[in-house]
Order: C-alpha cells, then sequence, then structure tokens
C-alpha cells in the first residue's frame, strides 16, 4: 500500500495505492468491493469468461451493462481470466504476488481445488489480506452451503418477523438487505485488516459469514425478553412490532412522523389539542407504559394525521423536535431537494451506454476526498492492460489469450 497523491490520472481517496483482487459475483462481494473502490482502491474485478451474472441481468443486458452490474462495480477494472485452466490460475497467483487484498465469494473448497486457497496466497504474498466472503462460518456444519439473500433472510429469523409484523405470511424484503449488510461488513472488516497490517507488517485471512454477520441485525432487536436467563419475557421489541408503525396517510399523501420521546408526545398532543391526555391517560406516563400500549397509542397517531394535509403537519409540528417527513417513492426521490442541492444523485457519462444515474460517495472528507475514477468495464476490457502492469511479457500475454485462459474485449459500440 503506497501513499498516492491524487491527479487527474490518479487515484483519489483514502485507499489511494491499495490494489484489490476482486474474485466476487452477484450483490454482496462486488458491494464491498466497490466501496474499496469508491475510496479510491485499485479494484481489479476477475471474471469467468462469461462474466458476472448481473451482467445480463435487465436493460442493456444483452451488452452486458445491465443496471444492477452497473450499480455494483463502477471504479474497477475487468480481467477475464478462465480458472479451469492452470496457466489462468498461475497468472492469478501472480496478480496477487502485488495485491494488498485478494476479496472472494466463491466457497472455501472450490478455491482450494483450484489452488487459492488462502494458505497458497499468503505464501505467495504474505502481505496480503485474503477476505472470504462465505454463506456460513466455515467452523460449523453449514460450512459447504451456499448462500443467497432470500435464504439467509429466511435462516436468520428475517422473513418471519417481516410476516408477523404485517400480519401475513412469511416474506422477504425486496431489497438484497443481506448481501448489502454484509458487504458492508465484509468492506469495514477489510479495513481494518489493511490497518493493522500498516502496524504489524503481516497480511492474514479474514472470514465473514453471512449467517452469523446477519443474524445480529436481527435478533439485535428482538432477543428482547430472551436476552436474559431465564427468560424475562418473550421474543421482539414490541413498537417495531406494531401492524400501525407504518406511514401515515394524510388527507393528500403519506407521512412518516416518529412520536418518541416525552417530549415528542407532549408537543405532539397540545398540538392537536388533547394536552389534558398527559395527565389522564397512564398509558402515556413513560416510554414504558407506552411501549406497552403502542399499537393504540400508534393508531390515535394515524387517526389524528390523516385529518390534514402533509403540507399543514409541516407547519403545525415543529420539524426540529418531532421528525417528520413525507414518505417518498423512488421517483420523487430522485428529485428530492436535498439530494439535488448536495449532489447526491450524479448523471455520469458512460462510453458505451451513455447518461446513467449514480449515487455519490455519501461521507465528506476534509482532505483525502474520494472522486469518481472509471465507469463500470466492459468484460475483459482491462485483461492486457493490467496483465502488462504485472510484468507479462507481450509473448506471454498473447499465449494466455490464445489458449483462452484469458480474454480481452474492448467495450462494445455505443448505444446511447
Amino acid at each position: 500500500m503506497t501513499p498516492q497523491a491524487a491527479s487527474p490520472t490518479q487515484p483519489a481517496g483514502p485507499l489511494a495505492g491499495v490494489r484489490v483482487l476482486d474474485l466476487t459475483t452477484v450483490f454482496m462481494g462486488p458491494s464491498c468491493t466497490q466501496l474499496l473502490g469508491d475510496l479510491g482502491a485499485d479494484v481489479i474485478k476477475i471474471e469467468a469468461p462469461s462474466g458476472d451474472s448481473t451482467r445480463s441481468i435487465g436493460p442493456c443486458g444483452d451488452i452486458g451493462l445491465g443496471p444492477l452490474f452497473l450499480g455494483l462495480n463502477r471504479n474497477k477494472r475487468s480481467v477475464v481470466l478462465d480458472l479451469k485452466q492452470p496457466a489462468a490460475v498461475a497468472a492469478l497467483l501472480q496478480l496477487a504476488r502485488d495485491a494488498d487484498v485478494f476479496a472472494t465469494n466463491v466457497r472455501p473448497a472450490a478455491m482450494r481445488r483450484l489452488g487459492l486457497g488462502s494458505d497458497v496466497l499468503l505464501a505467495a504474498n504474505p502481505r496480503l489480506i485474503y477476505a472470504s466472503m462465505v454463506g456460513f462460518s466455515q467452523r460449523g456444519p453449514y460450512a459447504a452451503k451456499a448462500a443467497f439473500d432470500d435464504m439467509i433472510q429466511a435462516a436468520t429469523g428475517l422473513a418471519a418477523v417481516v410476516g408477523e409484523a404485517a400480519g401475513d405470511v412469511p416474506r422477504y424484503l425486496p431489497i438484497t438487505i443481506a448481501d448489502r449488510s454484509v458487504g458492508l461488513y465484509a468492506f469495514g472488516v477489510i479495513s481494518a485488516a489493511l490497518y493493522a497490517r500498516e502496524r504489524t507488517g503481516r497480511g492474514q485471512s479474514v472470514e465473514i459469514p453471512m449467517f452469523e454477520t446477519m443474524i445480529p441485525y436481527v435478533l439485535g432487536d428482538h432477543l428482547y425478553g430472551r436476552t436474559f436467563e431465564p427468560a424475562r419475557g418473550d421474543f421482539s421489541y414490541p413498537r417495531l412490532m406494531s401492524s400501525n408503525r407504518r406511514p401515515y396517510k394524510t388527507r393528500d399523501g403519506y407521512v412518516c412522523c416518529l412520536i418518541y420521546t416525552d417530549r415528542h408526545w407532549e408537543l405532539f398532543l397540545n398540538a392537536i389539542g388533547k394536552g389534558e391526555l398527559l395527565k389522564t391517560d397512564p398509558r402515556l406516563a413513560n416510554i414504558r407504559t407506552r411501549t406497552q400500549a403502542i399499537d393504540a397509542l400508534y393508531q390515535l397517531v394515524a387517526d389524528e394525521l390523516a385529518q390534514r394535509s402533509t403540507a399543514e403537519w409541516r407547519a403545525l409540528l415543529p420539524e426540529s423536535e418531532i421528525p417528520i417527513f413525507p414518505m417518498h417513492t423512488f421517483e420523487s426521490l430522485l428529485h428530492d431537494e436535498h439530494l439535488q442541492q448536495t449532489g447526491f444523485f450524479q448523471h455520469t457519462e458512460h462510453p458505451v451506454v451513455g447518461s446513467v444515474v449514480e449515487t455519490a460517495v455519501p461521507s465528506e472528507w476534509s482532505d483525502t476526498v474520494p472522486r469518481h475514477q472509471r465507469p463500470v468495464p466492459a468484460l475483459g476490457q482491462h485483461t492486457t492492460e493490467v496483465l502488462r502492469e504485472a510484468g507479462f511479457a507481450p509473448a506471454d500475454i498473447d499465449a494466455l489469450l490464445a489458449s483462452g485462459a484469458a480474454r480481452a474485449a474492448k467495450p462494445p459500440s455505443s448505444t446511447a
């Protein structure tokens, strides 16, 4: 890891100079490595000849640049290696000698069969951070199981609690919450391992299991009375399980209005002319009694909010003390005035598909400011470039390409 000064042709950000080999696919791994790339790391995406499966989903999937892939693979370079061929494995080992991070969500047994286990790569590069993102801890009976977002939502109890809260059958959240949450956690683990290496001089292998990582997200709120031994109550935080915990309908839309603290309830009840309830209704005595009666109290809020327009409520309730916000749809979110002013949604020009909407790095930096470096790559766009940087002679690169162990491609013609 070599610090680099930012220039128009060099990476910018706190991770400038960090090189990441990214042998991940679909959502979890690519979301992690995109975060590394967004903060300045040189991320080299190692793809099979068929490419990441998300390349083919949705509009522009026919040219390998579908929207899901575009949303997870900016600030990366694409190298195609057919790891079924020994020459490709040898090439990847050579790339690993100069890398800082090797990230993979291929199951460990398969990596060992390829000759790419953590022991092999750390022997080749003792300063390497070998990050293995797996479905389940490799110390238990589920070690060999594959895992996907839906599977982890079900396995952790998330699907069950979502259905129970809605008074419905178990169901999955319509976002890849497990993949993206574990990807974010993996980003933190890798960053911490890089920091440890700066102090010790040694690399290491780190394992990030989806199942075990997601359980605290779910049980952190819902272990509740079962936290204690013996139990002092049942599972689930009542406020989160209330069927009346939802965006509230106003006369012309929906709002989130979170009335939570003693002060919130005082302000709200006074605003609607029912301040006397603070003295006469024992359910409002404190947060403990309110939690026990939360269904009825949230219904009271819902009934009141239905009587006025969103604008009237935003004028009536002091937003600095009672959190209130109109509910967005995806369409209205894209036009949010706050996000427009902060420049969060960026319209960048992709050389193939034309203008695309991207989200900015949300954090603010006073010094090592990240910036957009590379558009999402075509499959194999950087194979020759990366092999050349790794010291492969032109004849060796030609041999890898001729045998199919490596593949290179130029971006397809613009569709814009």
